[in-house]
């Protein structure tokens, strides 16, 4: 069950999926934020 990093690839995985969620969260919550303040009815 090890990769190429051994023990290491298990938690490489992780802090690449948290660390691409957060790349892709963090833009979509300022949109959401800045539209919400703006223009409410556009999110409904």
């Amino acid at each position: 069950m090890y990769g190429i990093f051994g023990g290491y690839t298990q938690w490489a995985v992780v802090f690449l999926i948290i660390f691409v969620l957060f790349f892709l969260l963090v833009p979509a919550y300022g949109a959401v934020a800045t539209t919400t303040s703006t223009a409410p009815a556009v999110v409904y």
